[in-house]
């Protein structure tokens, strides 16, 4: 007999009007994915799609794993903004998740997430820095066919403003329409906090706290519930 699961839709990193953001299915775990996860992953095709485990404390602590189409990830952060506003939303929020990289510091105020990640715990990307937003935009999705591409340039280098996309193919994914990992990384790299706009609108803020790791956050607001069939 075939069996049903629910997938929450989020979408992560949403600009101010609440539009665009990066989609994010998340499922509870249970006997039904359990040596599952990929493929319902895969089934899904969403970026990332979490999978919680349990809260191991109750207002303290969960556990996930995050799956994009073609693999698991050991840390990502679209999957953990939305997963923490979601825990939160509903009713049982956490000040860390657990995965596998490492515990992931988390802060929920209203519709805004924020989590704390060390750019360690990142995918080896390779940067393209290029002159100008514009130059960003022209870019062809498909012609990128190997690895995880970040292009970016600067909209307004004084105020930290960058235009990106990320083109991850490794991944299973053409396009990413908004990359935490990325953007811990690039704060990282360039040692200030940063205002990202990505792919087709979406909005991410980071700052650097101290001790090498970068604070990373958004705007999340629920989309769907979908029934999946197993």
């Amino acid at each position: 007999m075939d069996e049903t699961i629910d997938v929450v839709v989020v979408r992560v990193f949403t600009n101010e009007s609440g539009r665009n953001g990066n989609e994010l299915g998340i499922v509870q775990s249970s006997e039904a994915t359990a040596a599952r996860e990929q493929e319902i992953a895969t089934a899904l095709g969403f970026s990332e799609t979490v999978f919680v485990d349990a809260v191991d404390e109750p207002g303290r602590a969960a556990s996930i794993r995050i799956f994009t189409p073609a693999k698991e990830l050991p840390f990502a952060g679209h999957p953990s903004v939305g997963t923490a506003w979601w825990l939160a939303d509903r009713r049982t929020p956490v000040d860390v998740l657990r995965e596998p990289a490492g515990d992931v510091e988390v802060a929920v105020d209203d519709d805004t997430a924020w989590i704390t990640a060390r750019p360690e715990w990142t995918p080896e990307f390779e940067w393209l820095a290029l002159e100008s937003p514009e130059d960003v935009e022209a870019l062809d999705p498909f012609a990128f066919t190997t690895g995880q591409t970040y292009a970016y340039a600067w909209i307004d280098e004084s105020a930290g403003a960058i235009r990106a996309r990320m083109f991850a193919p490794a991944m299973g994914i053409v396009e990413d329409e908004a990359t935490g990992a990325a953007a811990v990384a690039l704060t990282a790299r360039l040692g200030r906090p940063l205002s990202i706009l990505q792919g087709e609108g979406s909005d991410i803020a980071t700052e650097p706290v101290g001790d090498g790791r970068v604070r990373v956050g958004g705007t999340t607001v629920y989309d769907r519930t979908i029934e999946a069939t197993l």
